[in-house]
């Protein structure tokens, strides 16, 4: 092969580069951390109708941290037409928008598939006695 058809993917500096391990933008003591501290914020949501946080009730479904801190979180409610339905995923939003290093927070509400009983932890069903 000439130099002038070689390709890129041909050379040995693509196949090194290729191989290496891939750094992203945070570290993986910061994802753990930035984690722990969400984890945390949505803890301190509540149920209003449930005196139960709304991580331990299973209502997180999905919680995604961006390279640029951007945090999406998919969660649901204990029912569709839950009073505060509206009003919830600004909670979470602003919850998880206190954590230190997080940039911004987005909270979509899904009901796919719909929440129920069995998506609860261990600590939930101790707390409203469902063992």
């Amino acid at each position: 092969m000439t130099t002038e058809t070689a390709r890129i993917t041909d050379s040995p500096a693509f196949a090194e580069a290729w191989d290496a391990p891939q750094n992203g933008a945070l570290s993986q003591a910061e994802i753990d951390r930035l984690t722990d501290d969400i984890i945390t914020a949505l803890k301190s949501v509540y149920d209003p109708e449930i005196p139960v946080d709304i991580y331990e009730l299973g209502l997180i479904y999905k919680v995604d941290l961006s390279d640029d801190r951007d945090v999406a979180i998919e969660m649901t409610l204990t029912a569709p037409g839950c009073p505060v339905a509206g009003e919830m995923p600004g909670w979470v939003e602003d919850a998880v928008k206190k954590v230190p290093g997080v940039r911004s927070a987005r909270a979509e509400l899904t009901f796919d598939p719909p929440w129920d009983a069995s998506k609860m932890s261990d600590e939930a069903k101790l707390a409203l006695n469902m063992f």
